[in-house]
């Protein structure tokens, strides 16, 4: 617990830091700045693979699957990789909600930091959770496995022009039956007051919608690392630093999405992947470094495709 309680005070100080110290005042991200924080926090989340494998080789961490210090720090890495590519679905949507709220670059930051909060606990509820099915249902690796199947052949298969519309979703209206909606953004508050009512401003609303949203897709992605370990503290840490880095991840790339556009395929060839591999757990053992070679290869692949196809469009 000494372990779990260092890393989450450390995760707190990381964004105490960031709130407080370098983006107290609301401003717009440049994808200067974006660039830089993305090199940071990808640097500190390959830095913290060296601290996995001491933890391990030290002994100094619950090892309920008795891995060896250099497989669990590739664990932790593939994890990582995998989270971190499949968040590239939520830069788009947060796009659209930001979009269709009108919301101020400025404040969008503001909206990012507490939504990583809530990420935070949810994804660990769901974690928790799921690593406990895992161990206690065996089955479940292979309804996971499946449902991760599933989901990739959905996006294969989905229609692009089915855009996802806030304004039109249940949680928008549920809110609205809650609460009184206001269009002001009076100075990034999330609730204003008008005479004697409380009215939720913009920004509280794309809050929920935004926690929301991650929840939906925490559905695909904790099932997806759990294809790699159930190794509860493995999961949770790799599942953090990915959404940590989300939102300067958010800023660089917000302008240049259609840029990426074949980093779908990449997500879909992930989810089989991993699916696969979960369903066929019990016939075929692939080495670590085959699955993490085979997740670095599908982004590259997907990013050097875009570019070039980018460019031929030029």
């Amino acid at each position: 617990m000494i372990v779990w309680t260092l890393f989450l005070v450390l995760i707190l100080v990381f964004l105490a830091l960031d709130l407080g110290v370098f983006n107290k005042t609301p401003h717009i991200i440049s994808s200067k700045e974006a660039g830089k924080w993305t090199a940071i926090w990808v640097t500190l989340s390959f830095i913290f693979s060296g601290v996995v494998y001491w933890l391990y080789q030290c002994g100094y961490i619950a090892n309920p699957d008795q891995l060896k210090p250099h497989t669990a720090m590739i664990k932790y890495i593939t994890g990582y990789l995998i989270e971190l590519s499949l968040s590239i679905d939520n830069i788009f949507v947060i796009a659209i909600i930001f979009s269709a709220f009108k919301i101020a670059q400025k404040y969008q930051h503001r909206i990012l930091f507490w939504g990583i909060i809530g990420a935070i606990v949810f994804r660990g509820l769901m974690i928790f959770f799921g690593v406990m099915l895992i161990h206690k249902f065996s089955w479940t690796t292979y309804l996971f496995g499946a449902f991760l199947i599933f989901t990739a052949i959905k996006m294969l298969f989905t229609n692009e022009e089915d855009e996802f519309e806030p304004k039109e979703s249940l949680v928008y209206k549920i809110l609205g039956k809650i609460v009184p909606i206001t269009s002001d953004t009076e100075k990034g508050h999330f609730f204003i007051q008008k005479g004697s009512k409380s009215y939720a401003t913009p920004l509280f609303v794309a809050l929920v919608i935004i926690e929301v949203m991650d929840v939906l897709f925490a559905v695909d992605s904790v099932p997806a690392i759990l294809a790699i370990t159930s190794d509860p503290f493995l999961v949770f840490s790799s599942n953090i630093f990915a959404i940590l880095g989300l939102r300067s991840m958010y800023f660089f790339l917000a302008n240049m999405l259609e840029k990426f556009s074949c980093l779908e395929y990449s997500l879909i060839a992930i989810l089989t992947f991993v699916g696969l591999k979960m369903l066929l757990h019990d016939y075929i053992e692939l080495p670590e470094w085959a699955s993490l070679s085979f997740i670095g290869l599908s982004l590259l692949v997907g990013i050097l495709v875009s570019l070039n196809r980018d460019n031929t469009k030029k």
